[in-house]
This record gives structure tokens, sequence and C-alpha cells, in this order.
């Protein structure tokens, strides 16, 4: 009797042991990732100044340098004086045209104003044509003007091209931050030539990580965009948890990624998750971590 007791509570120890180890292998095993953007330069020249270091926090719109820009200045100037020297070849020719686009306007505006009292039975259909007439005139007469002189507009107009080019590559010259962020890799120097496209360096936002995890055919009915997991990260001889949230599963299964699992393992299909988890700085990009389904 007393063997019978003993082999009985031998049983029960053994399936509550049993119980609990069933219990101690992770839903998903992964790497933390982070999006990262290379900020490149987008014009040619001298890094003047240039801000950034490894490990920085940045915001958003932070200027964080500049290239020289004394290049695009001058021909900014110059642009704007071979402009000048053009107007006054062409000055009456050009305020003649104003003079007409002026008039074409206030024609425009007439019509409208009649076409609204035609509706209102206020205005007559003779108002509305002589106004239709004037405006046929104008528009006549502008084609008139800009046929006699089309070399003379044809090269302002170029001109007001190029200085909107200038412009744009000296809004360019400023390095400007596009994310929050924490700078991963400083690819230049101060003084340094750059030139366009030429990567200056790479951030990340690190506030929030990702945990890419790849889980079974069989776990995917457990789990949904939107629900709340546990992360677990070494830390010492213990676990350190964090709360994550399931934000993408993949619609595709692929062959378990070797870093991952061990050779046998690799051949079976599974399903890639990205959990997203608040960083409280100890996360690192590459990081190895578990997921565990909340019960």
């Amino acid at each position: 009797m007393r063997m019978t007791k003993k082999i009985i509570r031998l049983l029960i120890v053994s399936s509550i042991f049993i119980s609990c180890n069933s219990n101690d292998k992770a839903d998903g095993y992964g790497n933390f990732e982070a999006t990262e953007i290379t900020v490149s330069a987008e014009n040619n020249g001298k890094l003047m100044q240039f801000n950034v270091e490894e490990g920085q926090i940045l915001k958003k719109d932070d200027n964080v340098g500049f290239i020289d820009t004394i290049p695009l200045s001058l021909k900014r100037d110059q642009l704007l004086a071979s402009k000048d020297i053009v107007y006054s070849k062409s000055k009456s020719v050009l305020s003649q045209r104003n003079v007409l686009n002026a008039q074409l306007k206030t024609a425009t505006i007439n019509k409208t104003r009649i076409e609204n009292l035609i509706r209102e039975n206020a205005g007559t259909q003779k108002q509305l044509d002589d106004v239709n007439g004037e405006i046929n005139v104008i528009q006549k007469q502008v084609k008139s003007v800009e046929s006699q002189n089309s070399p003379v507009i044809d090269e302002i107009e170029s001109i007001n091209v190029q200085l909107k080019q200038v412009e744009d590559l000296l809004q360019k010259s400023n390095i400007i931050n596009p994310i929050n962020g924490t700078v991963l890799t400083k690819y230049a120097e101060i003084n340094e030539l750059t030139s366009f496209g030429k990567p200056l360096y790479k951030i990340a936002d690190l506030s929030t990580m990702e945990l890419r995890v790849y889980v079974s055919e069989t776990q995917l009915s457990n789990i949904k965009i939107g629900q709340e997991v546990t992360v677990k990260i070494d830390a010492g001889e213990t676990m350190k948890n964090f709360k994550g949230i399931i934000t993408w599963i993949a619609s595709e299964a692929e062959f378990t990624p070797k870093i991952i699992q061990t050779k046998e393992e690799r051949v079976n299909l599974v399903y890639a998750v990205k959990v997203a988890v608040k960083n409280d700085g100890s996360l690192k990009i590459g990081m190895p971590a578990e997921m565990w389904i909340n019960q």
C-alpha cells in the first residue's frame, strides 16, 4: 500500500513537472529591426558645416549643415543681371503685353458678371456678345505682340526657369534631417567635398523597435494584428520582459531563415510576423528576442 502511494505521488509530481516544462518554449524567435534611412547630399560642393555625430539624437527638420553655395549665388546674380538687360531692351514690348493682360483680366471678370445677371434675368445677350467680342480682340492682340517679340519673351522665360533651378539647388544645399531618430553611421566630415547622391549619414527611429519573428502555420490561428504579446530578451541570468503589439503578419510562407533555427528545422515553412516594441534604450538593431503569446 505504501509503495502504491509513493508511485502515485511520483506520477503526480512527474505530470506537474512535464506540464510546466511543456510551456517553457517561446512561440517565436527573431531579431529586432528598425527602418534605416541614408541621408545623401542633394548638391555638389564642399561641406562648410556638418553637425552630425554617431549616437546623436536628431529631430525631424533639424538643419544639420550646408554645402558651399558661393558658385550658385554667383550664377543667380549673373542670371538676374541678364534678365535686367533683356527687360531694358524690350521694356516697351513687355509693358504693352502687361497692359493687354490686365485688360483681358478685366474683360473676363465683366463676362462672369454679365453671365450672372443673365441667369437672374437682369442682363441681355447683347451685353454678353459685346464682352465676348472684346475678349477675342484682346487675345488676338496679345498673340500678335508675343509673336512679333517671341525671341525676347522666350529668352526671359528661359532665364526664369534657370533662376528657379538655381533657387532649388540653393535650398537643397541645406542638409535637413528627415525624421526623428538616432544617427547610426556617419559617412562624411566637415570640409570634405561631396556630390549629388553621396551618403552623408544613416539614421533610424529607435524609440519603437520592430521584432521580426517566425511562427508555424499551426500558430497562425492564435495571433492577429493588434494583439498584445510578451517579448523577452536576455538580461544576464534572467529574461527581461517587454509588451509588444503585432503589427503585421505575412500572407505567404517561407523557409525558416538560417539565423533563426537549426539546420534540420530550416526545411520547415513559417510565416514572418512583426511585433512593435517600445524601446527603453536597451533594445538594439539585430538583438535576438523571443515572442510569447499571452494566454
